[in-house]
């Protein structure tokens, strides 16, 4: 049963299945193991990255493209959602017209982007993609009647999904059961549904040509592929997926914004996320998105307790200040990309592969 719901793309390693475990226990009862409104943002955080970060490696990882207007379909789905309870009010119709007009706009930019530009090289390509995201970017701020500007969008949900809503009087282990709650467990579903379609994706037929074009696109198309075509697909896939991590981050915040969704900051961190977690494998998403927020989020406040025990000393307590958290995770980033050259997926797999060998 497990197997067919992770289209037989299993771990591979003992460690590595563990760690997904324990990603997903946590992740799964992140409101009631981690208390607090700090951890559950982060936890949330941390859903919609894995859905960024999977659907932007179906491109780099899986299909060797490099595209800097991943965020571009980030934030058309959380504007779709944010215009639309605006505009309409806070009802699922609105919520619901605003999700399916920003898929439709995400496919056909996605569409046109593929067809106008994967025939070039890729290099090429990443420039095109890096100017149109930069264009989209300046419109949504300067569309201030539209979309609010620079100070972004903020609105109102459905009455179940307001954090006012409760649905019990009396905390259940110590948390309230209330519409924050429910949107946390709507991420949770959507992202584990489409991370499970995702891997349904890369491991079918199409996603085998894809992987076949990354490593030699001549041989791919001598015995019959058209390489356009499927990275056009690979390209309106990946951006469907973002359309809706952008959908479900602007739920979750009740707000939208050009550097919420659209800053090039996120299109860095999703880069970094692939590398550290693995390029051309939907786990190393989970993995590098979950190690990558918590050190993000954590990191300062580790260096204020750090800071205080070496409190007095010249050099070290500057090292470890609490403003340095940036440079630590520079560190951290380094350190990973050296031990772990392919990834921490890749390295795992690689590790238990050379078990296997000892062995037989």
């Amino acid at each position: 049963m497990l197997r067919a719901l992770l289209s037989h793309d299993l771990p591979r390693s003992r460690l590595l299945a563990g760690l997904l475990a324990a990603c997903f226990i946590g992740l799964l009862g992140a409101p009631f193991i981690f208390p607090g409104t700090q951890a559950l943002n982060v936890a949330a955080k941390v859903l919609v990255f894995i859905l960024l970060v999977a659907s932007y490696d179906l491109l780099l990882g899986y299909t060797g493209i490099v595209s800097f207007a991943h965020t571009m379909f980030v934030g058309i789905g959380a504007y779709g959602i944010a215009i639309a309870s605006t505009r309409m009010g806070p009802d699922w119709g609105s919520l619901a017209l605003g999700f399916v007009a920003a898929l439709a706009l995400s496919a056909v930019l996605a569409l046109a982007m593929g067809l106008a530009s994967l025939r070039v090289k890729a290099i090429f390509f990443a420039m095109i993609t890096l100017a149109v995201a930069s264009a989209f970017m300046t419109l949504c701020s300067q569309l201030s009647d539209i979309t609010g500007g620079e100070d972004g969008l903020n609105f109102q949900l459905p009455d179940v999904l307001r954090p006012s809503t409760e649905f019990m009087e009396e905390p259940l282990l110590g948390v309230m059961l209330d519409g924050r709650l429910l949107i946390y467990y709507l991420l949770f579903a959507a992202v584990t549904a489409l991370i499970l379609l995702l891997l349904r994706i890369v491991n079918s037929p199409f996603g085998r040509v894809l992987q076949a074009i990354r490593e030699n696109e001549f041989r791919a198309e001598a015995i019959g592929y058209r390489p356009v075509v499927y990275r056009t697909g690979a390209n309106v896939i990946a951006a469907l997926l973002a359309c809706c991590g952008g959908a479900l981050l602007a739920l979750w915040l009740r707000y939208t914004g050009p550097e919420t969704a659209m800053s090039m900051e996120i299109m860095l961190d999703l880069l970094l996320i692939v590398v550290i977690g693995g390029m051309g494998t939907v786990y190393g998403a989970v993995i590098g998105s979950v190690l990558f927020i918590v050190a993000q989020n954590y990191l300062q406040a580790l260096l204020k307790g750090a800071g205080a025990l070496v409190e007095g000393v010249p050099v070290l307590s500057t090292l470890v200040s609490p403003d340095r958290w940036l440079l630590w995770l520079g560190v951290l980033f380094v350190l990973a990309v050296y031990h772990f050259p392919g990834g921490i997926v890749g390295r795992l797999r690689l590790a238990s592969w050379a078990r296997g060998r000892k062995q037989a």
